[in-house]
């Protein structure tokens, strides 16, 4: 399957005292967030193309590509969209979505959502009832009209455009302690 890879990294991190949360100590310390989750997406998929979504001044050391958000503060929804415009232009079918503070996602798990469902227009996991639109693979020809729609709109939500997509959005089980985001300073340490 021919994919590009985002991970996203233009939140504010508010209730992490607004620091740029892929840059946090990965668990254990030795590296970062995002450097932990480019290894194990780099290791599933040799030589397929990364770039991050949204604008953070603190990754402009980071080597890859930084997409600007489809329209600026429109949250998610907006990078989404311009991950969308990429793959357009690169003529890739389809696109994965990573939050950048993951940090427990395997290569594994990353490999699945490549290979698994490919009829899916959306392939992601659910964490208690809750579907996880920034750990998915998107069929960009499939999503996008909805997804510019909704950004037209003003209609931000991840879930409502999951919702618009309806039954074309299939789940995948991940192992639950993967699907840990990092949102307050103690969240990693609370996984079991």
């Amino acid at each position: 399957m021919n994919v590009l890879t985002g991970i996203f990294v233009g939140g504010r991190g508010t209730r992490m005292g607004t620091v740029a949360k892929g840059l946090l100590p990965a668990p254990g310390g030795r590296i970062t967030l995002l450097a932990r989750l480019l290894g194990e997406i780099g290791a599933a998929l040799p030589g397929a193309e990364i770039v991050l979504v949204g604008e953070h001044p603190a990754y402009e050391p980071t080597p890859l590509l930084m997409l600007p958000d489809a329209r600026p503060g429109a949250g998610p929804l907006a990078g989404l969209v311009s991950l969308f415009d990429a793959a357009r232009e690169r003529g890739v079918s389809h696109v994965l979505a990573f939050a950048s503070d993951l940090p427990f996602v395997t290569r594994d798990s990353v490999s699945r959502l490549v290979s698994e469902a490919p009829e899916a227009a959306v392939l992601l996991p659910e964490r208690d009832g809750h579907r996880e639109p920034l750990i998915a693979r998107y069929d960009v020809a499939a999503c996008y009209d909805v997804a510019r729609a909704q950004l037209d709109a003003s209609a931000l939500s991840l879930q409502g455009l999951l919702d618009k997509l309806g039954e074309s959005v299939v789940h995948i089980g991940l192992p639950r302690s993967e699907l840990v985001d990092w949102d307050a300073p103690d969240d990693p340490s609370q996984v079991q």
